[in-house]
């Protein structure tokens, strides 16, 4: 059975249904108003971004030397402290190495201790032929000097005497004689100190080639010392330890591997020193300022962190990437920028909400 409305009363219910219109209208308009006036008193001295991601450190762990691993003491991402071995190399082969080159330099520290009782040997006998033997020599050639003008004096007093025959000729011979064996004993004493000179120029070489020794002696433990520090270096960097606190993670290694220097083993990641990088469009940067009060919203766990602006990048992350634009073409078209933004948080309030280099967050900054 249909029901029938008479044309009045359509015309009495549509008066009706305009008036709650106005009503909720007038109701509702102010609501409004004051929502997006608090929205925009709330939000005008803010800028946010969800392109921001965890940040921190990753620590490469490395091998120095070659060899076999002998030991591996932590597992994948195990929670390890600085100092803490993570894994020993077999170091048989250079303790060898190291026995080897400590007897090499005990060897050369005995050749130095011969080398210097030679240097000092030859060093006494180059003095006694200079202080002691050339100055006999000298002293020697001074006496047959003095004899020779003694002898020639003589001899030429003698000669008007001679020749008046007040003496006879027997008698000048004899001083003839004696300025003749002068002249000879002056010769042979000058010839013996020339060569006194010349040995004592011998031994002085033989002094220099024995300093040479000595030096080539100290040379050679020089360098056998090198080797022992650098063979303990090798044997001490046979134990690999933790360089800081973090979570071991991607460990590449397993026991009884040969691995080779500069070979990543694992990664470590410090988690007590991680930070916010946030990229901000170019545009929202008028009033960031470092010291400005943060909020952090990480995706994983819905967590709000209290953070605070850092500093602000140097260049773009578009300049940074690995190719940066090209704006000299004809087709360029404007892009707006982003430029990261570091964010720190409270190191115990990020390891407690889990906060891992890498997760996504969402970045609120308070810029009054």
């Amino acid at each position: 059975m249909e029901s029938t409305q008479s044309p009045k009363s359509e015309a009495a219910a549509q008066p009706d249904v305009k008036a709650r219109l106005r009503k909720v209208a007038l109701v509702a308009l102010p609501v409004l108003v004051l929502a997006g006036l608090a929205f925009w008193l709330t939000g005008r001295n803010k800028v946010s971004t969800d392109d921001a991601q965890v940040d921190g450190h990753l620590i490469a762990i490395a091998a120095k030397v070659q060899g076999t691993v002998s030991e591996l003491k932590v597992k994948d991402n195990e929670e390890v402290k600085q100092g803490q071995v993570l894994l020993a190399v077999d170091d048989q082969d250079y303790k060898v190495a190291l026995d080897k080159a400590k007897a090499e330099l005990a060897e050369a520290e005995s050749r130095l201790t011969a080398s210097s009782a030679d240097t000092q040997a030859a060093e006494e006998a180059y003095a006694s032929a200079q202080h002691a033997e050339v100055a006999v020599a000298e002293a020697n050639v001074a006496a047959r000097t003095a004899s020779q003008v003694k002898a020639k004096a003589d001899l030429e007093r003698m000669k008007p005497l001679a020749e008046r025959h007040e003496i006879s000729a027997q008698a000048f011979d004899g001083y003839r004689t004696a300025a003749d064996v002068a002249d000879q004993e002056l010769a042979a004493a000058r010839k013996r100190l020339d060569a006194v000179r010349q040995e004592a120029k011998i031994r002085r070489t033989g002094t220099t080639s024995a300093k040479a020794r000595e030096e080539a002696s100290a040379a050679a433990i020089a360098r056998a010392k090198a080797s022992v520090k650098a063979l303990e270096l090798q044997v001490g960097y046979c134990t690999i330890a933790a360089p800081s606190a973090g979570l071991v993670t991607r460990r590449t290694v397993e026991p009884g591997q040969i691995i080779q220097p500069g070979q990543t083993l694992m990664m470590l990641v410090p988690l007590h020193d991680v930070w916010i990088t946030a990229n901000f469009k170019e545009t929202e940067l008028k009033d960031v300022k470092p010291g400005q009060e943060a909020e952090v919203e990480v995706d994983m766990n819905g967590r709000t962190l209290k953070g605070q602006v850092d500093s602000i990048a140097g260049s773009t992350g578009a300049r940074l990437s690995l190719f940066p634009p090209e704006n000299a073409a004809g087709n360029y078209v404007k892009v707006v920028q982003r430029v990261p933004v570091k964010i720190v948080v409270d190191a115990k309030e990020a390891e407690a909400a889990g906060l891992r280099p890498g997760l996504n967050v969402t970045a609120t900054i308070h810029t009054r």
